[in-house]
């Protein structure tokens, strides 16, 4: 294996992460949209210091193969060490050079395995996070920090699963009751009656997923990792304004729609008001 061969994963990567977060928007799939000047950046570096490598690795071989023909120094036959052997030991003791002037140094093949990521980024992206890990996780904690103020009169009142929780759980006014709100999210199959409206939320990247959801009662079950519109009303229970009341919602349509490109927030499709 020539040495200039181990800059290919290097190149791979940073190929990968330019085409991902230069080319097309796959990066939102694992990481938030602010990061993606960082990504930019790490591909840039990873490719340049791969092409680097390459162009010094192989003035290096060139060289050497200058210098370790077969004739040895001055036309003469390699000797064989002191011990009776055929040169590949040298006069320290250690392995090097074959007698030839090929140097045996090379990567271990599990380093080829670094290609497989990197691979996956030009030919086949992994999908973004969705029920498979909305399921296996409780919801993310909503504490409202400060006073509830009024909700705007428009019908129905776009609004996001973490404003719905916090209403639900903390407004003693009551706001929300009766109130027809819509809200947008993937599907994540419930256990018993209904299913549960899902976003996740990321601080960084997908490693520190978390999931704010809400219980959807009534309306077609779309398939697992669907993204829907949602419209309906609180699906009473409990005191609503407590930690009693059930952060459910009694659908009334359930709408098909594309994947957000803020699908890792819990925020309003771009272009909807906030509620607040």
């Amino acid at each position: 294996m020539r040495r200039s061969l181990q800059a290919v994963p290097l190149v791979l990567c940073g190929l990968g992460l330019l085409h991902v977060s230069l080319v097309t928007d796959l990066y939102l799939r694992y990481v938030k949209e602010g990061m993606r000047p960082l990504l930019i950046a790490t591909g840039a570096v990873l490719l340049l210091l791969g092409l680097a490598s390459a162009v010094l690795d192989r003035g290096r071989e060139d060289g050497h193969g200058g210098h370790g023909g077969h004739g040895g120094h001055g036309g003469h036959e390699p000797h064989a060490g002191h011990d009776g052997h055929d040169g590949h030991v040298g006069h320290d003791g250690h392995v090097g050079h074959d007698g030839h002037g090929h140097h045996h140094s090379r990567p271990p093949r599990v380093a080829w395995l670094l290609l497989l990521p990197a691979l996956s980024l030009l030919c086949y992206a992994p999908p973004a996070l969705g029920a498979y890990t909305a399921a296996r996780q409780s919801a993310k904690p909503v504490v409202h920090q400060g006073g509830f103020g009024p909700l705007p009169s428009v019908s129905p009142l776009p609004m996001t699963l973490s404003d719905f929780t916090s209403r639900v759980r903390e407004d003693r006014g009551q706001a929300i009751k009766g109130r027809v709100v819509r809200m947008t999210g993937f599907v994540t199959p419930g256990n018993g009656d209904g299913w549960e409206l899902t976003r996740l939320v990321l601080n960084c990247c997908a490693a520190d997923a978390q999931s704010v959801k809400v219980r959807v009662h009534g309306g077609p079950v779309p398939p697992a990792d669907t993204w829907v519109t949602v419209t309906g009303t609180w699906h009473p229970g409990g005191t609503l304004g407590t930690a009693s009341a059930p952060v459910a919602l009694d659908a009334r349509t359930v709408t098909k729609v594309p994947r957000p490109t803020n699908g890792y927030q819990d925020a309003l499709p771009p272009g909807e008001t906030p509620t607040r």
